[in-house]
């Protein structure tokens, strides 16, 4: 690669300038890199304590509406009862130039939507406990799908930072030894050319005397 650079001080500035451009992009890229994995560790986390906290929620959903149908016979008719929820509105935030999800509404206020002469508390707690894994689900939902955009997010940061530490910095770093290299060689030849070329004209002016 370095043999196919001309040995000029126009081209030891440009190699200089991408050296320089070469290793800011890799701290940025390093720093974005290290920055989005600590924002995926943190929902990672998260993420873990939500799934433990759905499992819960539903063994108690489904406990009560369990208990439900055996002390108000087959609920399924009254299920129909349930309004359509149209609330959920999908929207985004930004880090480090990757959008992530953001999930908002969900009805998450208990509303009355049946009779309660037809029902008793345990249908109360299996409502108001599958309302409340449906508020879980929608934050787990958000919060995977940015481990995931996140996780791919990082691979191509990661690829790109070990391009220009692997590839494109050693590639400039060498250019630049090669061309300073061959200017200063030619600036002792330079040097020596003139000396001889001095101390010839010297014996000339010597001998003509």
């Amino acid at each position: 690669m370095n043999q196919q650079v001309f040995a000029t001080k126009g081209n030891l500035i440009n190699a200089k300038h991408s050296l320089h451009q070469a290793q800011l992009g890799y701290e940025l890229m390093d720093r974005k890199r290290n920055i989005l994995i600590r924002e995926m560790v943190m929902l990672t986390d998260k993420a873990k304590e939500l799934n433990s906290s759905l499992e819960n929620t539903f063994a108690d959903a489904y406990r009560a509406l369990q208990n439900a149908n055996v002390i108000d016979g087959v609920l399924t008719e009254k299920t129909y009862s349930m309004p359509l929820d149209n609330t959920i509105e999908l929207h985004s935030r930004s880090v480090m130039g990757i959008e992530l999800p953001e999930v908002s509404g969900g009805n998450s206020t208990p509303t009355l939507c049946y009779s309660i002469a037809d029902t008793d508390s345990s249908f109360d707690k299996a409502y108001a406990g599958f309302l409340k894994a449906k508020q879980t689900g929608l934050v787990l939902a958000e919060i995977e799908n940015s481990v995931y955009r996140l996780s791919v997010a990082i691979r191509k940061s990661q690829k790109r930072a070990n391009a220009l530490k692997n590839i494109l910095i050693p590639m400039y770093l060498n250019q630049v030894k090669f061309i300073s290299e061959a200017l200063e060689e030619k600036e002792r030849e330079e040097f020596s050319r003139q000396k001889i070329i001095k101390a010839t004209k010297v014996k000339k002016e010597t001998e003509t005397l």
